[in-house]
C-alpha cells in the first residue's frame, strides 16, 4: 500500500488522526469536515446522557470489572443490559461480550462442529467466516441475497449434516442492502436449520423505530434462532451480544470461549450501551432523520449518475468506482473539499467493485447532505 501510494502520488487514506467524537462532523489537522466515515448512526456516541452513564458507572465500578464474569466479574449493569436487549428482540435472554468480532467467532465456533453444515451469504462479515472455520463444520457460501441458490445448496447437502446454520446480515456493510427475512424463515423451517442474523448495521437503522430487520418485515423476534449484534455502532459503545432462547444463552454463557475466558464488559461500555438503547426507544425521530438522510443521498447519487450498487439507502450508501486507485484519489479530493469519506479497496472488495462508502448519521443536516452532493457534482 505504501509503495502504491508513493508510485501514484496519493496520500494514504488509512489511520488518519481525527480529533473529538465520531459525530456528523469530524476534525482532521484542525479542519472541520462533514463526516461520512463512522458508524455513529443515531449520533449517540458523545450524547450527554450516554457519556454521563459511562462516567457514573466508572465512579461506582471502576474502569474494569477485572475478571471474567463467571469468576467474579458479574455486575448489575451486565444483567440490566442483557435484559434490555432480550426485551428489545422479544426473546428469552441475551449475552454481552467484549468484542463484536469475537462474538460471531465464539458463538458459531461453539455451537457447531465437524458433523454440521454452515451456509452463509458470500458477503458475510469476516467474523462469520472465521467462526465457521473454527467450528470445523462444512462451510458453503451462497451468492449474495440469492435465496434460490441457498435452497439448492440445502437440497444437495442438508441430509448429510447433523445440524445446519444459515448465517446472514441484517444490513450488509459494504452494499447497504438487506436479505428477504420472511423468505429465509420459510427456508430454514423447511430444511430444519437454524437462522442467525447479524444485526451489526441494522439495529437502530431498519424498521420504523429502529427495531432492526424483524421490525422492518413485521416478524416476531422469536422466529429467528440467533440474533447477533454489536454495541459499537447504534449503541455507541464497544462489544457484541447474542440474543435468543434461554437454552441458547445458557449454552453460550457456560461454554463459549469468547465469553467464558474473557474479562467482562467494562462498566463504561455496559452503561453506555444500556443508555443508548433507552434513547433509541425513547426517540424514534432519530431513526426517521437517519433514514431520510440516507434516502436523499441515494437519490442524489442516482441523479448524478453515480453507481450506488444495490444500496437501499438505509444509512450505508456506496459510490462504486471500479478502481482502487481511483477510490483513493476521490477520497483525497473530497477531503480537500471538506468531506471525510473512506475508500474500500481490493481485497476487501473485488477490484471492479472498489468504492467510497458513505455512512449517514441522524445528525447530518439537510445542508450537510445537499452540500456533499454539490461538491461531488463539481468534482465530477
Amino acid at each position: 500500500m505504501r509503495q502504491g501510494a508513493a508510485q501514484f502520488g496519493v496520500a494514504s487514506p488509512f489511520f488518519r488522526l481525527r480529533a473529538g467524537s465520531s459525530a456528523a462532523h469530524s476534525h482532521i489537522a484542525g479542519r472541520e469536515l462533514i463526516n461520512f466515515s463512522s458508524y455513529n448512526y443515531l449520533g449517540l456516541a458523545g450524547h450527554p446522557e450516554v457519556s454521563a452513564a459511562a462516567k457514573a458507572a466508572i465512579d461506582e465500578y471502576g474502569t474494569s470489572v477485572s475478571a471474567s464474569r463467571i469468576v467474579s466479574g458479574e455486575r448489575p449493569f451486565h444483567q440490566a443490559l442483557e435484559r434490555a436487549l432480550a426485551d428489545f428482540y422479544e426473546v428469552d435472554d441475551a449475552l454481552a461480550l467484549v468484542s463484536g468480532h469475537a462474538t460471531n467467532v465464539s458463538v458459531i465456533g461453539q455451537l457447531l462442529g465437524p458433523r454440521d453444515l454452515i451456509l452463509h451469504d458470500e458477503y458475510a462479515h469476516n467474523s462469520i467466516v472465521l467462526g465457521a472455520k473454527l467450528s470445523g463444520a462444512q462451510r458453503l457460501p451462497f451468492p449474495h441475497n440469492d435465496w434460490q441458490s441457498l435452497t439448492e445448496l440445502l437440497r444437495t447437502h442438508r441430509r448429510q449434516a447433523e445440524r445446519c446454520l444459515i448465517a446472514v446480515e441484517g444490513i450488509y456493510s459494504m452494499d447497504g442492502d438487506y436479505p428477504d427475512l420472511p423468505r429465509l424463515l420459510e427456508i430454514k423451517k423447511r430444511f430444519a436449520a437454524w437462522l442467525m442474523v447479524d444485526e451489526a448495521h441494522s439495529l437502530g437503522v431498519l424498521g420504523p423505530s429502529g427495531g432492526g430487520i424483524a421490525s422492518h418485515f413485521s416478524v416476531d423476534g422469536r422466529e429467528v434462532d440467533i440474533w447477533m449484534g454489536t454495541l459499537s455502532k447504534t449503541l455507541a459503545s464497544c462489544g457484541g451480544f447474542v440474543a435468543g432462547s434461554q437454552e441458547l444463552i445458557d449454552q453460550l454463557r457456560y461454554l463459549a470461549p469468547g465469553f467464558l475466558y474473557s474479562v467482562g464488559l467494562s462498566p463504561a461500555d455496559g452503561a453506555a450501551a444500556l443508555q443508548a438503547l433507552k434513547i433509541l426507544q425513547r426517540e424514534p425521530e432519530r431513526v426517521s432523520r437517519l433514514q431520510n438522510g440516507g434516502q436523499r443521498l441515494l437519490e442524489g447519487f442516482r441523479e448524478l449518475g453515480i453507481d450506488p450498487g444495490p444500496s437501499q439507502g438505509f444509512a450505508i450508501v456506496p459510490w462504486i468506482v471500479g478502481s482502487s486507485l481511483r477510490a483513493v484519489q476521490l477520497s483525497e479530493q473530497l477531503l480537500q473539499t471538506g468531506i471525510d469519506v473512506q475508500p474500500i479497496l481490493y481485497p476487501a472488495v473485488p477490484e471492479r467493485r472498489a468504492r467510497l462508502r458513505f455512512f449517514v448519521s441522524s445528525e447530518h443536516s439537510a445542508q450537510d447532505i445537499e452540500g456533499t452532493l454539490t461538491q461531488i457534482a463539481a468534482l465530477l
